[in-house]
């Protein structure tokens, strides 16, 4: 019984977006490791930003300085 979980900051998360996390682990867990999706679970947790840090700074005072984890177009 696989148990994922998946911590990331509280911004702008979408329902949709969970779903569609939920539906591609659940789906990589099944034709990787050849696991039942019954039986798979997944487990999203957002944390604030002012509880996230790297870099010797919180996540939240990054993205006061403009800041992402996005990925940069080229």
């Amino acid at each position: 019984m696989p148990y994922i979980k998946i911590e990331l900051t509280r911004e702008d998360v979408t329902r949709e977006k969970k779903q569609q996390l939920i539906k591609g682990v659940t789906n990589l867990i099944m034709e990787v490791l050849n696991k039942d999706p019954l039986l798979t679970h997944v487990v999203i947790q957002e944390i604030d930003t002012d509880n996230w840090g790297y870099n010797n700074e919180q996540v939240s005072v990054m993205r006061e300085q403009g800041i992402s984890s996005d990925i940069k177009k080229a």
